[in-house]
């Protein structure tokens, strides 16, 4: 008989600012998805990249998630205590010739139209100042998304030997992903259309390093009237500490999902566990919405 697999969900957002819009619509699509499949709803903070990291951001994300009824299941877990696993992970990469040193600067990358050629792969450098890149021998073309069905990958990006350990010594966001889903046994990710490139990469990582793979749900994004994703990058501004109902209502109609009679006058539990119990993955459409 085969084995059940409890499902594990999780939403990772970066402490480079407050949660805006389109992070509530991600991470509710993400916590209504798990809740629907009666599994967990985990919480990462991706805090790898110190240069990006607005103090005190992380307490802020962790409050917001509160304030709208999103509650986790099990500790948060933050990326920078995950260093030991992300250099075993490196260490085994190595070991088993799948990775090596480069040098290459980006501005010559970029005079190569933005995508790296292999010019270290047989220069046999030494670590110092050097990036670590993976020896690509397992490209991902083409992966099942159980919102947009089969998604194609360029070729030329599929194939790319991408960096999993910067310059400066920072862990690269697809490693670390990939080690830390592995790590708590998620099952299916589902984040925002905006991370479908990255996914054959991340891909790549779990044929290497002979972790099980999880399944992919690229929810749509939310944009502005100007037709811009929502983001930090733009300036949307933080969620409002205010009442959480209307941006739940209005997340829930942005993925297409019905919302309860008379929802302004309900509790909050009761309107996401209503939401729970109506979820149709099969509704929520493909595009972005502003």
């Amino acid at each position: 008989m085969p084995t059940f697999v409890p499902y594990i969900g999780r939403f990772a957002p970066s402490p480079s600012g407050a949660l805006h819009f389109g992070s509530l619509v991600a991470a509710l699509g993400s916590y209504v998805q798990a809740r629907a499949c009666r599994g967990q709803w985990r919480v990462r903070i991706d805090d790898i990249d110190p240069p990006r990291e607005v103090p005190g951001a992380a307490d802020t994300l962790l409050r917001q998630l509160r304030h709208y009824g999103l509650h986790l299941d099990g500790p948060v877990i933050y990326q920078s205590q995950r260093h030991e696993a992300y250099l075993a992970a490196l260490a085994t990469l190595h070991q088993r010739g799948l990775s090596y040193y480069c040098d290459c600067t980006r501005s010559r990358i970029q005079n190569l139209g933005g995508l790296y050629d292999g010019h270290c792969r047989d220069r046999h450098l030494s670590a110092a100042g050097a990036a670590i890149r993976l020896r690509q021998t397992a490209p991902v073309l083409h992966f099942h998304d159980k919102l947009r069905g089969r998604i194609d990958a360029s070729p030329a990006l599929a194939q790319e030997d991408f960096i999993i350990r910067r310059r400066d010594g920072l862990f690269a966001y697809n490693l670390a992903v990939v080690v830390d889903d592995a790590a708590i046994g998620v099952t299916e990710v589902v984040r925002g259309a905006d991370l479908i490139a990255p996914t054959v990469r991340q891909l790549a990582l779990y044929r290497q390093l002979g972790y099980k793979k999880p399944d992919y749900i690229h929810l749509p994004l939310a944009l502005s009237p100007s037709g811009l994703k929502l983001s930090k990058q733009n300036h949307a501004p933080a969620l409002p500490m205010s009442d959480p109902l209307p941006l739940l209502a209005q997340a829930l109609g942005l993925l297409n999902q019905p919302l309860p009679p008379q929802w302004c006058a309900m509790r909050l539990e009761c309107m996401l566990n209503w939401a729970v119990d109506h979820w149709r993955l099969d509704a929520v459409p493909a595009m972005p919405a502003p």
